[in-house]
């Protein structure tokens, strides 16, 4: 029985490599398509296919994060790393072009960045020749078969770190179960973020699986950051205007949002919607979006001061999510009306804002449920909910001061999962 499981999943890695080469092509045009309006895409893009630049002999410690969400929560993680292997070179990888950027922000010179080469076997191939790692930690839930097998053939561990699996995740997998499960075998430990995550990878047929916590608690504010968010908001905001944020929007969140808006300025003619969007191609659409609802918008990259007409300050910009937190009162969280699945909820708690989210959390279950049971979080479903509730905040100084204290509280008390994960990654060094 088990011979045969084994032969179904090389059968379907052999499937899924061919359908991978069958797409190379479109991959390659897309490519092309944003080089020509991205230099640095233009320049890299042989790192797709693993010529990444050839690292120390010695070896390195890689780290993979996919995008924004996860590089940041991989950085307490990458800085433990510096400080105790200081020798080591620190490799850390993306995906997308905001998570290169997130990387270069926070980190600078001191790790060495690539892009991840796409799961064929040749790009992964010469991907590990050229980087040599003595371990690949890879965030959250990025699985790829081919990666994962030629790392175990070669004798490199791996550790899942941080991992997470929603249910519908789940579902998915399982409908591939004979190559999931092989795909499984070939980690050497997953460093799940709870229980539930844990017993969903073990159902799916993952046999080392322990739960470290979720990195995100562990995460370090910048020095001198809630003094910076003041200043950002006495300079560009002005004085004494209340400020909400709704941060991290989707396509069909902005909307939502900005009619949310609409209902209560009335009542709030002071407020100040700071609306963040999650990618950068939709900073043009967003700020068109906010005019055509007849506010007047401020955009970060315009370097203008608000004026006591301004409505919505649009924050176009890289890298400085925690920055317009710590400017906050209040602070929506998106990717969650939409079925995304939300996005970070614990940043802003952690900088004492009263957070609310949509329905659709299935990425982030687990921390918006500890807020929710924290009293320090509201989840909304529709737009006069979203409405009501900053209404209800914006109305009472009081709940709004302690809803952001539980919720930092509720942060601090989490934390450790920075300590197991270094505790796993030397057993597998030694």
């Amino acid at each position: 029985m088990k011979r045969a499981s084994d032969r179904w999943g090389c059968l379907l890695r052999g499937l899924y490599t061919a359908l991978l080469y069958m797409a190379l092509p479109l991959a390659l045009l897309r490519l092309y398509w944003r080089g020509l309006r991205d230099r640095d895409q233009r320049r890299r893009w042989g790192e797709r296919l693993g010529f990444i630049p050839s690292l120390p002999t010695c070896g390195c410690l890689w780290v993979h994060a996919v995008s924004v969400g996860e590089t940041r929560a991989a950085l307490p993680l990458i800085r433990a790393l510096r400080a105790r292997y200081p020798e080591t070179p620190l490799l850390v990888t993306t995906t997308t072009l905001t998570g290169s950027r997130q990387v270069r922000e926070a980190l600078g010179d001191r790790v060495h960045h690539a892009y991840a080469p796409y799961d064929l076997p040749g790009a992964v191939e010469r991907f590990l020749q050229r980087s040599r790692p003595m371990l690949a930690v890879i965030m959250e839930t990025e699985l790829w078969p081919n990666l994962l097998r030629r790392c175990a053939a070669a004798g490199i561990p791996t550790l899942i770190a941080n991992a997470r699996l929603s249910e519908r995740s789940a579902r998915g997998y399982a409908r591939i179960g004979h190559l999931t499960a092989a795909m499984l075998k070939d980690i050497t430990l997953i460093a799940a973020q709870s229980e539930v995550d844990a017993g969903r990878f073990r159902s799916l047929g993952a046999p080392r699986v322990r739960v470290a916590g979720n990195l995100k608690y562990d995460l370090t504010l910048p020095d001198g950051l809630p003094e910076q968010g003041q200043t950002l908001r006495r300079d560009l905001f002005g004085e004494g205007r209340p400020v909400w944020i709704a941060a991290s929007t989707h396509t069909g969140e902005d909307e939502r949002v900005l009619a949310a808006f609409a209902l209560i300025r009335s009542r709030w003619p002071e407020l100040l919607l700071l609306l963040v969007p999650r990618h950068p191609e939709r900073f043009d659409g967003v700020a068109a979006l906010g005019r055509q609802c007849g506010f007047k918008v401020v955009r970060r990259s315009g370097r203008q001061f608000c004026t006591p007409d301004t409505a919505v300050f649009l924050g176009d910009s890289m890298g400085e999510l925690l920055l317009f937190y710590a400017a906050a009162d209040i602070a929506f969280v998106g990717g969650s009306l939409v079925p995304t699945g939300g996005h970070n909820v614990l940043e802003p708690a952690l900088l004492g804002l009263p957070v609310l989210f949509g329905p659709h959390m299935f990425n982030f279950t687990e921390a918006g449920q500890r807020l929710l049971a924290a009293q320090a979080a509201w989840q909304v479903n529709d737009t006069e909910a979203l409405a009501a509730i900053v209404d209800r905040l914006l109305a009472d100084p009081h709940l709004q001061r302690a809803a952001g204290q539980r919720g930092r509280d509720a942060v601090e008390r989490h934390r450790g999962a920075l300590a197991a994960l270094m505790g796993h990654i030397e057993r597998l060094l030694s």
